[in-house]
């Protein structure tokens, strides 16, 4: 099962990833951007880990979680990254609704929910050189799983997979939106730094599940 407890675990985690990946997500903004994106993702997980631990008991829900996790990333985080995610994780909740605990077997669908919420506020596409370029594909790989019934590992790990290979290939893209999008031409070559965290963070999702399961991500 998945309880909130577990959502609290799992944000650690994240927090703790977003954390050891600051530098070098700071030098790939630098490239294309003003170099906060590390910042901002480390400080934003680490007070939407915080707000997770300390509301536990007051908010049981797991719906409850994301909404404070989603609250503490607006608050910490500006620019666009910080309503991209609290908006994403607002549809997560209302995917949750009033459980306070799922099977571990639905977390895929979080993935899903978590990309379709960063679409509909950002308004984007795939191949506009966004996080979306790494959400959607691994969207994609956690229907398809679900679909097929397939392990959750398994479809976390595939969908992890295909999050770190769309996110290498925002280096061909053009950026359409953001900060990025003033360079025109002089953004290819380039690997998007929201691509690049949100890799990062699907990675850790995935190690996650697995060590929750007692197994290794293959």
């Amino acid at each position: 099962m998945f309880t909130r407890n577990d959502l609290t675990l799992l944000f650690r985690v994240l927090a703790e990833r977003m954390g050891a990946e600051q530098d070098y997500l700071a030098e790939l903004d630098g490239e294309i951007g003003d170099a906060d994106h590390g910042v901002a993702m480390s400080v934003g997980f680490a007070a939407a880990a915080k707000a997770l631990s300390e509301g536990e008991a007051d908010a049981p829900r797991l719906a409850d979680g994301m909404v404070l996790a989603a609250r503490a990333l607006l608050n910490e985080i500006g620019a666009t990254t910080g309503p991209l995610y609290a908006s994403a994780l607002l549809h997560a909740a209302k995917l949750l609704g009033q459980e306070t605990e799922i099977p571990l077997a639905r977390l895929p669908e979080v993935v899903v929910a978590i990309s379709e919420g960063v679409a509909a506020r950002g308004l984007g596409k795939p191949g506009d050189k966004t996080m979306l370029d790494a959400w959607a594909p691994a969207a994609h790989v956690a229907r398809a799983g679900l679909m097929a019934g397939q392990d959750v590992l398994d479809t976390m790990t595939k969908a992890a997979q295909a999050a770190a290979e769309g996110a290498e290939a925002t280096r061909a893209m053009m950026a359409a939106k953001g900060r990025a999008a003033r360079l025109g031409p002089r953004s290819l070559g380039h690997l998007d730094p929201g691509a690049a965290s949100a890799a990062a963070l699907l990675d850790s999702m995935a190690q996650w599940v697995a060590a929750k399961a007692g197994r290794s991500v293959q």
